[in-house]
């Protein structure tokens, strides 16, 4: 049903674009069908321009939210473009912010102008990432090591922090953190210790948010098709032969698992990761 490697080299620059790739992911335009799961709710989406943010924006709008796309460079203006208008094609509202999620600042405003326009905030997606690969310890400079925290673990709290306020009790915070979580490539050192840290982020906020009725959980990818991998990783042409269903995973795959969590199918489920890794284990 799906590519399976071995893929052509394709080098991009970081942060990478999906168009460019071959083949090119699949987010679930041509095939998710929404059931109103989520009619009227609002979600906020980091990194929901492409890869599994954008599948994310893309099955969460058909199910009926108003979605608001959170990305980060120019270059990615023509995806999170193509993803308010996949939004805007299921009959929902679409928001794009273009900007740097380390600065708390920036963060805070996407909650204000997301407040300002709908009233409330339903669904929280921390989902952007930043990864690189590095050989040994010695080539990870302090600044690298920083950015990595900053983007994978410090947006979450600034996001947290700041919409919680705005969020009612049955709303859901949906965190991503990997299989990395639980079998560490050593040449993703800081990226895997970054979600590994999610893990606990992500189960201490299920404790401390359930007296609000705010449901906390994560999803645990396994390796997926997204504009990250050309641009971060050498040897993508074997990209997911790892595991053992023996490809990578789509970002239409994904999707799903947070429509769950997001639902009031998953009114019982909190301080839960869900592992999606294509068969490698989690336990």
């Amino acid at each position: 049903m799906y590519p399976a490697p071995p893929f052509g080299k394709q080098e991009q620059e970081v942060p990478g674009v999906g168009t460019k790739m071959d083949p090119v992911p699949d987010h679930g335009e041509e095939t998710y069908k929404g059931a109103g799961l989520l009619e009227g709710k609002v979600a906020i989406i980091t990194g929901g321009d492409s890869g599994i943010g954008k599948a994310v924006a893309i099955a969460m709008a058909r199910e009926g939210a108003d979605i608001i796309i959170s990305y980060k460079d120019a270059v990615e203006d023509e995806e999170a473009e193509d993803t308010k208008q996949w939004v805007e094609k299921a009959g929902r509202k679409a928001i794009l912010f273009r900007g740097d999620i380390t600065d708390e600042l920036h963060c805070r405003h996407i909650v204000e102008e997301t407040v300002g326009k709908f009233g409330k905030i339903d669904i929280l997606v921390n989902n952007a990432a930043y990864q690189m690969t590095y050989e040994t310890v010695e080539e990870i400079t302090a600044d690298e090591w920083n950015k990595t925290f900053e983007t994978n673990l410090s947006a979450m709290f600034y996001f947290v922090k700041h919409a919680k306020a705005h969020m009612a009790a049955g709303s859901s915070i949906i965190n991503t953190t990997s299989v990395n979580a639980y079998d560490p490539n050593p040449t993703l050192l800081p990226y895997a210790a970054s979600k590994g840290a999610i893990q606990n982020f992500t189960a201490s906020l299920a404790q401390l948010f359930m007296q609000d009725g705010i449901r906390v959980n994560a999803v645990a990818p396994g390796p997926v098709w997204t504009p990250l991998i050309p641009s971060t990783i050498p040897d993508h042409e074997r990209f997911g032969e790892n595991t053992p269903i023996g490809r990578p995973g789509q970002p239409a795959e994904i999707a799903p698992v947070y429509v769950f969590l997001a639902s009031d199918a998953a009114s019982y489920v909190s301080g839960a990761t869900i592992a999606a890794t294509g068969g490698r284990v989690t336990i």
